[in-house]
């Protein structure tokens, strides 16, 4: 008999929600309702055209963050991500699906690594550079309570 998977598209909180400025929690349970939220997540960031979502975005305030820049690497799964390195400089427009329509100029690093667990509490490190680098910083900083709007380098429309 086939399991069925269901994964459900969440709403995606928007600006002004205090959730978005609260640090969240480190992940300690590494069970089936982790690996649901993080298909939710992936399903329901996909469904908005992003590249990243955190958990804080879809109402938890727990350590996770998803980015898929759509490359060959898919979905990456970041809880309790620490970024243990930073090389570099960049200056690029970004947005956020908390904040529809809006954009800045912000200042991140042009390389990251990042140390993480994935859904089974495995951990890893990943490195990104570019956008990949820009969305790990975006992504992470929400659990954190940080906006992109507090990394601002320029004002944009």
């Amino acid at each position: 008999m086939d399991m069925v998977i269901f994964m459900a598209i969440r709403n995606i909180v928007k600006f002004g929600d205090p959730i978005l400025k609260k640090v969240c929690r480190s992940v300690v349970n590494f069970d089936d309702r982790l690996g649901i939220l993080l298909d939710d997540m992936a399903e329901t960031m996909h469904n908005a055209e992003g590249v990243g979502l955190a958990a804080p975005q879809v109402g938890m305030l727990k350590r996770i963050c998803i980015v898929d820049i759509g490359d060959e690497n898919g979905v990456i799964e970041l809880i309790n991500p620490i970024i243990i390195e930073r090389k570099g400089h960049q200056e690029e427009g970004e947005g956020c699906l908390s904040l529809p329509g809006e954009y800045g100029v912000t200042s991140r690093p042009m390389s990251v690594t990042v140390r993480a667990n994935n859904r089974k509490g495995e951990v890893f490190t990943v490195s990104g550079e570019g956008l990949k680098a820009r969305a790990f910083c975006h992504e992470i900083d929400h659990l954190d309570g940080i906006l992109y709007k507090d990394r601002l380098a320029k004002k944009g429309k």
